[in-house]
């Protein structure tokens, strides 16, 4: 059986201490040893997308085997993600939201969790890797702002399907649309594993009805037209553990189960351009104050990432 269950701190805790978690959320910089940013505008550049890669993005919608993180890199981050799988971790009141199996076993936890950043050092400081934020300025056309994060870990031989949609169907409380997914892989993700697939052209559609994340798979083909269904050929982004796949808010992706005898674990880094505002009176994220609409998204729970200006 799937817990569910959405968590997130009042007002007054918002920098309180539970043991020895802090709430990362109030630092807008690297924490930790695990990365490191260039101190030359050539290193930088080593991270810069080709015309190519751009090129292909605008077009299909995606990008993938853009590589993130190295093996040390990839093992941190593994052994934190360990951590937060268990419900009685430290810093779970930072979540905006946790769902879990009631499983013992790390090799057969289900887990999809929101809020990381707020916890764990790694976690925190992959929003600032140079990797992920130079290619998702060139993607966005500017300033990278944070939106929010994301764990998933599939475990062995399990459902756990993730049915095809579109991320901006969740996200029409910030507008305009200028969003951008980096899903990364923290182990090679495959067909038989659940590598995310994508409808290749379908960032072109118009914004569709939410049929649902869980359960029927193929639920969006009661939304399509016959030109779309015509379209609706999927590709298989299959990465090594440590790169990442780039989606625009349009793509219609998915993912189907975990048909192995190892977990799947990938860290979402779910980023907007600068000058995103609210559209929405409601919360945006569970604990989190909400932002009045037609304010600029900004402040602690949505840092400046990176600004290719200032390189």
């Amino acid at each position: 059986m799937v817990v569910g269950r959405r968590v997130g701190p009042s007002t007054s805790q918002l920098h309180a201490i539970d043991n020895m978690t802090t709430d990362l959320s109030t630092r807008h910089e690297l924490v930790g040893s695990l990365f490191r940013l260039p101190t030359t505008r050539e290193a930088w550049d080593r991270y810069r997308l080709s015309d190519e890669q751009v090129r292909f993005f605008e077009e299909n919608g995606f990008l993938s085997g853009i590589k993130i993180l190295d093996d040390a890199q990839v093992e941190a981050l593994r052994a934190e993600v360990a951590e937060l799988a268990d419900p009685n971790c430290t810093g779970h009141e930072f979540f905006y939201e946790y769902h879990s199996n009631e499983s013992a076993s790390p090799e057969t936890v289900l887990f999809h969790a929101l809020g990381a950043w707020r916890t764990r050092p790694g976690l925190h400081d992959i929003l600032w890797s140079p990797a992920f934020t130079v290619a998702a300025s060139q993607l966005l056309r500017g300033k990278v702002r944070f939106w929010h994060d994301q764990l998933f870990c599939k475990p062995l031989r399990h459902g756990g399907v993730v049915a095809w949609h579109q991320d901006y169907s969740y996200w029409t409380r910030t507008q305009p649309m200028a969003h951008l997914t980096c899903w990364i892989g923290l182990d090679d993700a495959t067909r038989d594993n659940g590598c995310v697939c994508y409808i290749p052209g379908s960032h072109r559609w118009p914004l569709l009805p939410v049929t649902g994340l869980a359960g029927d798979m193929n639920a969006i083909q009661t939304v399509l037209n016959d030109e779309q269904k015509a379209q609706f050929k999927p590709t298989f982004a299959e990465l090594k553990a440590g790169e990442a796949v780039f989606h625009h808010p349009l793509m219609v992706h998915g993912s189907y189960e975990n048909r192995t005898d190892r977990p799947r674990r990938a860290v979402v880094i779910n980023a907007m351009a600068d000058g995103v505002k609210s559209a929405s009176s409601d919360t945006l994220l569970e604990g989190v104050p909400p932002v009045p609409p037609g304010e600029k998204m900004s402040g602690q729970f949505f840092p400046l990432l990176f600004d290719p200006a200032a390189v």
